[in-house]
C-alpha cells in the first residue's frame, strides 16, 4: 500500500515535469523523491513516469493516476483543516449529567456564559438523578456531573463548588418563628417532600438531629411541582434556595434553624482530557454565585 508522500512526490513531479524542482519544493534529495517514486510503481504494478528528453512526464497510467492522487490529497488537506479549530480550541462538545435543579436554576447560566466565550462549543445535558449520572461519568458516555454531595466512585475527582441553603417554604403570607423553624415547628405542619436523592437525606439527616422523623402528606421527584402546591396552600415544604430565588413573590420562605444547607459538586473522571471546552464550563461553573 502507497502513503500519501509517495503520492505527493508523484504530483509534484508531474506537474514541476522534474525530479530535482519536486526534491526542492518538498525540501527532499532528488535520490530520496526517486525512491519514494519507485515504491509507489512497485505499489501499484505499473510505470507511472516516463522521461522524455529532461522533462519527466506521467505515463498513461500515471495520467489517470495523477487525478486521483489530487483528488486523495485535496481531501487530506481539508480533514486536517477541519481539525484546525478543534487543536485551537474554538470548537468542541461537552456533555453534563446533573439534577433537575441545577439543570433549571445553575447550568443555564453557566452554559451561557461558556458559549459567549466559545460560541462553537456543544453542550448537552441528561437530567437523572446521582447515582445513574455517575455510573455514565464513569463509563465516559457524560464529560461532566454536577450533583448533590456526597458522591463518590474510585475513579472521579469530586469538587465542592457551590453551597445552597434549604429553607423552610409555606404558603404565601403564612407566619414564620422568629429566627425560623426548627424541626420541632415543621413537624407539626403538613409536609410535602422532596422524594429521594441526597437533598432528602440531608433533610431526613437535619430532622434526625433533633430526634424527629417527619411525617410527610405527600412525597414529590419534582422540586417544581412541590412549589406549586405549595403556592396553592396544600403544606409546607424544605427546599434549595436555589430553586426559589424566581419565586419569592408566590411563597413564604425562611432559613431554619440550625441551618441546612446542601453542597452541589462538580464530578469527572481523574483521568479526564480537560479540552477547552471542559476547561471553559468548569471554571463558568466555579464562577456561579447563585
Amino acid at each position: 500500500m502507497f502513503g500519501l508522500d509517495q503520492l505527493a512526490a508523484f504530483v509534484d513531479v508531474v506537474e514541476l515535469g522534474s525530479f530535482t524542482a519536486a526534491a526542492e519544493k518538498a525540501g527532499l534529495t532528488q535520490p530520496a523523491i526517486s525512491q519514494q517514486i519507485k515504491q509507489l510503481e512497485l505499489s501499484v504494478g505499473v510505470r507511472l513516469i516516463e522521461r522524455v528528453g529532461r522533462r519527466a512526464q506521467p505515463s498513461v497510467a500515471g495520467a489517470e493516476l495523477v487525478v486521483h492522487a489530487r483528488r486523495i490529497l485535496a481531501e487530506c488537506n481539508a480533514a486536517r483543516d477541519s481539525m484546525t479549530p478543534y487543536r485551537e480550541g474554538s470548537v468542541g462538545r461537552v456533555r453534563i449529567g446533573s439534577g433537575g435543579t441545577a439543570s433549571i436554576h445553575l447550568l443555564p447560566r453557566a452554559i451561557a456564559s461558556a458559549k459567549k466565550r466559545m460560541p462553537g462549543l456543544e453542550i448537552t445535558v441528561r437530567i437523572g438523578n446521582t447515582d445513574e449520572i455517575l455510573r455514565d461519568l464513569e463509563t465516559n458516555t457524560l464529560d461532566l456531573a454536577v450533583v448533590t454531595l456526597p458522591a463518590t466512585g474510585r475513579s472521579l475527582e469530586i469538587e465542592a463548588f457551590y453551597e445552597d441553603e434549604l429553607l423552610a417554604v409555606a404558603p404565601k403570607g403564612s407566619e414564620m418563628p422568629e429566627g425560623g423553624p426548627d424541626a420541632a415547628f415543621l413537624r407539626d405542619r403538613i409536609l410535602l417532600l422532596y422524594d429521594g436523592g441526597n437533598t432528602r437525606a440531608t433533610t431526613d439527616g437535619w430532622f434526625a438531629e433533633a430526634g424527629i422523623r417527619p411525617q410527610t402528606a405527600m412525597e414529590f421527584g419534582s422540586v417544581e411541582a412541590i412549589k406549586e402546591l405549595v403556592a396553592a396552600g396544600l403544606g409546607w415544604s424544605v427546599l434549595p434556595e436555589l430553586a426559589l430565588k424566581r419565586d419569592r413573590a408566590m411563597l413564604t420562605t425562611s432559613p431554619v434553624r440550625p441551618r441546612l444547607v446542601r453542597q452541589l459538586g462538580i464530578v469527572l473522571r481523574r483521568d479526564k482530557h480537560l479540552t477547552k471546552g471542559l476547561r471553559e464550563v468548569i471554571r463558568c461553573l466555579r464562577e456561579f454565585k447563585g
